[in-house]
């Protein structure tokens, strides 16, 4: 199964067009707004994801930039109905058969992170509320799609910030928990990369960097569901 796997790409997302390689599933763990609050905004990537050829599957999460998704549920639903091609996915799953392996891929995707400013889909760090949205996340989940990273995986900011451990805690416990084959996040714009741990591949996919400039390529590589192996594209 070939998947390619973006995020934070704060309407830039013209820029990677030409690195998206097509394939069985596009990946995007939010972040696709600014501020957040402009429908014009959202309709502009909703419209470019809905676009994109030679993806048999596009799914899509919010993230921290992306308030009308959180503030104006109504309009959001409504409209990301009237285009087929792309699925959101807010604290649910997805699965997705492969016809290769005959065995179904689930796919949980979630928007949350621990408070962060007054941006969206914000909990307190250690907080009953963030609890329970990380103990819904599904015991059999094959790919786990959520905003921020967990703590101590590639959740460490560039310069000119240069802090580590901004990810969250009760994530990285449930992640530790339910060892998911692929854990997909983004939000820490200075960790993008890949790390294996536990049984899980931590892609970190944020396209931008810290300055909000396309530094970084989407990621695609192909998974092999049975033995759990990443073979990546250059």
């Amino acid at each position: 199964m070939r998947i390619t796997f973006i995020s934070d790409t704060h309407q830039k997302h013209r820029y990677c067009e030409d690195e998206l390689p097509g394939g069985d599933l596009l990946l995007h763990a939010g972040d696709f707004m600014t501020s957040g609050y402009s429908k014009d905004e959202a309709v502009v990537f909703f419209d470019w994801f809905n676009s994109i050829k030679g993806y048999d599957k596009k799914v899509f999460i919010g993230g921290n930039h992306d308030r009308i998704l959180e503030i104006d549920t109504t309009w959001s639903s409504l409209t990301i109905q009237d285009y087929p091609k792309i699925i959101y996915l807010q604290d649910e799953g997805f699965s997705l058969y492969d016809l290769i392996t005959d065995k179904s891929v689930k796919i949980y995707g979630s928007p949350w992170q621990p408070e962060f400013y007054n941006w969206a889909f914000n909990l307190p760090r250690r907080g009953d509320e963030l609890q329970k949205v990380w103990n819904q996340i599904p015991a059999d989940t094959d790919i786990l799609i959520t905003h921020g990273p967990p703590q101590g995986h590639l959740d460490i900011s560039g310069p000119p910030y240069n802090q580590g451990d901004l990810g969250c805690e009760l994530l990285r416990v449930r992640v530790d928990e339910i060892q998911p084959k692929i854990h997909l996040f983004g939000h820490i714009h200075g960790s993008y990369g890949y790390k294996f741990h536990n049984g899980t591949h931590f892609i970190n996919a944020s396209i931008l960097n810290e300055q909000y400039q396309y530094a970084n390529k989407p990621i695609t590589a192909d998974w092999n569901q049975d033995d759990n192996t990443l073979v990546f594209l250059d």
